[in-house]
């Protein structure tokens, strides 16, 4: 007799090294694939917009590939417990297999679906990690407290790495001979109904495909100068994976392995760099399931009392839109608008004029990245942004407040990057672009610029805004 094995995809979709679904198809004959769409059971991190878009897509591939090698996706929407409670009645199935997730409300979510159908008879439940090199219990100091400081998780990372190894993608697969109907990708309304989202369809491929053909682009041609080049905005010298990672169409084993098929530690000076990036990833999992309430509320908890502006509503419309007046801030604001994505040296950079320069809480700003961003992943926008803002693990000084200005000079020399997202700008020279209100009335004027009608003036003044923040830093510094 046959057995039925169903694997639950969540953010694993892909069929390469994909544990969950490679441990079906050697211990069962048949194999049904499920994608729930439960929007309550992610609380009040279910997906945004832009999140959604990218869902969509990499559903339809997911599906289609499946189904070319003789298997299938059920897709449904609904409460988790329910659905695969029908499923396994309606097939049968002996096997429930997927891969773990580490966001708070999707932990409770799986230890109580694994609590429940340990109460039924002859069916194996198994979780496996899929999305990370490392579990977020296994990087811990000697205390086995975590680490709230990336270095020393960075050198343990190190030491204890172990060769990565990739299971193979399923060449075919058999399910059973019927099947319950399902809902269908269109009924779960993910994509926008207003269409702005053609940026983003010029800009990315989601799914499995997509995601190797940049990765095997990224190693083959871009890794050798990523440590020299990834910190400018204008080149294209980043992987830009993190989509594809965050819904798994790729695994961080998979990236390794690419630069290293040994399954060592990659060495070289790019490669390095890169799973260093990865390893900060990693960092922020671990700080996500450890401190479960980042998401809303600051590590530091000195932060809990700082002193931020109210009545901030007009400010932070423009700094949404990009009309800041600060060209290296609207840039990258706009950069997200168009394709969902910002490069990572930019977002420290609109982070810190949002959370600095205009005393704006970045919970404001977290969840507008949550909404626009296609890589929006809890761990890293929650990190990212208690960072930048001074108050999280490893966070950067709250008195290190980036000068956009400054930093365009350093890292857009050219103007490259805020010429291609501000073209109202493009007339300006290097130095003038970067702070178009320090400029010459003379300079304005060839450029056919007029501060206030062709582009805005700042909303507040770099230096004085600056010292401002550091004001109110002074009132918490010495807080119990």
């Amino acid at each position: 007799m046959s057995s039925v094995a169903i694997v639950w995809f969540r953010r694993d979709l892909r069929l390469a090294d994909n544990p969950a679904l490679d441990h079906a198809r050697n211990h069962h004959d048949r194999v049904v694939g499920v994608y729930i769409h439960d929007v309550a059971a992610e609380g009040r991190w279910t997906a945004g917009a832009a999140s959604r878009w990218w869902l969509h897509h990499s559903l339809r591939s997911l599906s289609s590939d499946l189904s070319k090698r003789g298997g299938r996706l059920l897709i449904y929407s609904g409460d988790t417990r329910r659905r695969l409670g029908r499923l396994i009645d309606d097939t049968g199935a002996r096997g429930l297999y997927f891969n773990r997730l580490y966001e708070p409300d999707l932990v409770r979510q799986d230890r109580k679906i694994c609590s429940w159908l340990e109460n039924r008879e002859r069916i194996e439940v198994r979780s496996f990690r899929a999305g990370l090199l490392f579990e977020p219990w296994e990087l811990t100091r000697d205390n086995d407290h975590p680490y709230r400081v990336f270095t020393p998780f960075w050198n343990r990372m190190q030491k204890q790495w172990r060769p990565v190894t990739a299971c193979p993608q399923p060449r075919a697969l058999s399910v059973p001979d019927k099947l319950p109907e399902d809902h269908g990708l269109d009924r779960l309304d993910l994509l926008p109904e207003i269409p702005w989202d053609e940026g983003l369809a010029d800009t990315w491929t989601p799914g499995e495909k997509g995601a190797r053909r940049r990765l095997e682009r990224f190693a083959d041609q871009g890794v050798g100068d990523y440590a020299r080049v990834r910190d400018i905005p204008g080149r294209d010298g980043t992987s830009c994976l993190s989509p594809h990672l965050h819904f798994g169409e790729v695994s961080p084993g998979q990236v390794c392995l690419a630069l290293d098929a040994s399954g060592s530690l990659p060495g070289g000076r790019g490669a390095l760099a890169h799973v260093r990036e990865l390893a900060w990833r990693e960092f922020s999992a671990s700080l996500l399931f450890h401190f479960p309430d980042t998401p809303d509320k600051p590590l530091n908890e000195r932060f809990a009392s700082f002193p931020w502006r109210s009545g901030y509503s007009r400010d932070l419309a423009a700094w949404k839109q990009g009309l800041t007046g600060i060209p290296m801030v609207d840039a990258g604001m706009r950069q997200l608008w168009h394709t969902g994505w910002m490069h990572n040296r930019v977002r420290m950079l609109v982070a810190s004029f949002l959370t600095k320069n205009l005393l704006i809480p970045w919970q404001e700003g977290a969840r507008w990245f949550w909404d626009t961003l296609v890589d929006a992943d809890l761990a890293n926008n929650t990190q990212g942004w208690q960072w930048t803002a001074g108050c999280g693990a490893d966070a950067a000084p709250y008195f290190r407040i980036f000068n956009p200005a400054t930093q365009g000079e350093r890292f857009d020399g050219q103007g490259e990057y805020i010429r291609r997202w501000i073209p109202e700008l493009a007339g300006l020279q290097e130095k003038a672009i970067h702070a178009p209100w320090t400029a010459r009335p003379e300079v304005l004027d060839q450029a056919g610029i007029v501060l206030g009608r062709d582009y805005p003036k700042p909303l507040v003044d770099l230096k004085a805004s600056r010292s401002r923040a550091l004001e109110a830093w002074e009132r918490i510094r010495h807080a119990d």
